[in-house]
């Protein structure tokens, strides 16, 4: 059973000091490699599909919070108002008031429409110290989100269509979802916009996205301006957590007067589509470190070749295969007879998908003796053809290509 605490350590993807705080973890070079590499590949699938990517700052008015319901529904899970001359501002708990002020910012025709705006983008929760842990739980959150804009006729589509992304998603990244949960109200208090026809439109609109799809109602799970589906994973230790959601929201476009032009001139309310594909990167990349126990897809891998020169003699032929591995786009690093043992090196690289071990004899021949991490070897290979084998599969994604083949 992997934890991705003791992994991203031993691995030097990430780590914690008490001087930053508690569930703010930074990103050593290693891990910071994976969540670019994890965020270019987010972005490139949503410009694919669409999306338009913008960003927004992660302060806000506590005014602005006021008018979204987050201060009063959610304020519990917030940071307190910071003081700035006559105004209190937020670090904000959430995307969504923002992307509403982006779309409102501009007059937008019926024609525009779904306007699908996407951002990777910061967000802060107030969690309590006894819950936080390595990358799951965290105060400080870069958040894939999502929010489309579109007509009541839309929605359904956009919905599925966000929930056929996570799964195509899931495919690349090797993720498998456990379940899918239609998330409703509970009966508390006070956490819940108090409006129950709207609640009755978005919930039978998610199931209509639903439908062909296995999934459970659970009470009392629902953001608090309406349902989601929640698309849930389990670690290997068995717990369960949300990843990813889609959730259709008619409060917010209310609550901030949002509008477009229809085809008979007048002005029509916009639904919003909430939708997050991987989450938080956070725990996208707590949960990739635990189910591939570190061994990362080639693609994702923070070092998908390593050179190990035999000996001091062949270190220059070293070096030169590094540098023509990382011209071909490959991330490459030396393991040099200085850092123990060939037997030793070949260990500490065994998470890396591809090992190139260079002797007097492959030395000699312009070659390299090529192991893979899953035990097999290619023997030696001409650095040419080895360049542009691992050149192909670097950039592969899906399901079947998660082994270095």
């Amino acid at each position: 059973m992997h934890d991705h605490r003791r992994l991203g350590r031993e691995l030097d993807l990430f780590d914690t000091d008490p001087l930053m705080g508690a569930g703010l973890p930074y990103w050593l070079p290693d891990g910071a490699v994976v969540r670019h590499v994890l965020e270019e590949y987010v972005r490139e699938v949503e410009r694919a599909a669409g999306y338009r990517h913008v960003y927004s700052p992660v302060l806000g008015k506590r005014e602005l919070y006021e008018i979204s319901g987050h201060w009063s529904h959610y304020g519990d899970d917030m940071f307190p108002p910071m003081r700035l001359g006559g105004e209190e501002v937020v670090l904000r708990p959430s995307l969504c008031p923002h992307h509403a002020l982006i779309y409102r910012s501009r007059s937008h025709s019926y024609r525009e429409l779904p306007l699908r705006f996407a951002e990777l983008g910061g967000m802060y929760r107030s969690e309590l110290s006894g819950v936080l842990g390595g990358l799951t739980r965290v105060r400080s959150i870069q958040l894939n989100d999502a929010h489309i804009f579109c007509t009541p006729e839309q929605a359904v589509a956009e919905a599925r269509d966000a929930l056929a992304l996570i799964r195509r998603a899931y495919d690349d990244l090797g993720i498998r979802a456990s379940r899918y949960r239609l998330s409703l109200p509970g009966d508390r208090d006070g956490k819940y916009v108090p409006d129950p026809e709207l609640w009755r439109r978005a919930t039978a609109l998610l199931e209509e996205v639903l439908d062909g799809t296995e999934f459970e109602s659970v009470e009392g799970e629902a953001a608090f301006y309406g349902p989601k589906i929640d698309v849930q994973i389990t670690d290997p230790a068995g717990r369960e957590s949300t990843l990813s959601t889609v959730q259709i929201d008619f409060h917010q476009p209310e609550r901030f007067d949002l509008h477009y032009i229809g085809p008979d001139g007048g002005k029509h309310r916009p639904v919003m589509v909430h939708r997050s594909i991987i989450g938080s990167v956070e725990r996208a990349v707590a949960h990739l470190i635990e189910a591939h126990g570190g061994a990362f897809p080639v693609w994702l891998a923070p070092v998908q070749l390593v050179v190990l020169p035999v000996a001091e003699e062949q270190e220059e032929r070293g070096h030169d295969l590094v540098r023509r591995a990382e011209a071909h786009g490959i991330r490459a690093e030396l393991s040099g007879p200085g850092h123990g043992t060939l037997g030793a090196r070949v260990r500490a690289a065994r998470l890396v998908p591809y090992q190139a071990v260079i002797g007097e004899r492959e030395a000699d021949a312009g070659c390299a003796a090529v192991r893979l991490r899953d035990g097999r070897r290619w023997g030696a290979v001409p650095v040419d053809e080895l360049l542009a084998r691992i050149g192909a599969r670097a950039g592969d994604r899906g399901a079947e290509l998660w082994a270095a083949a």
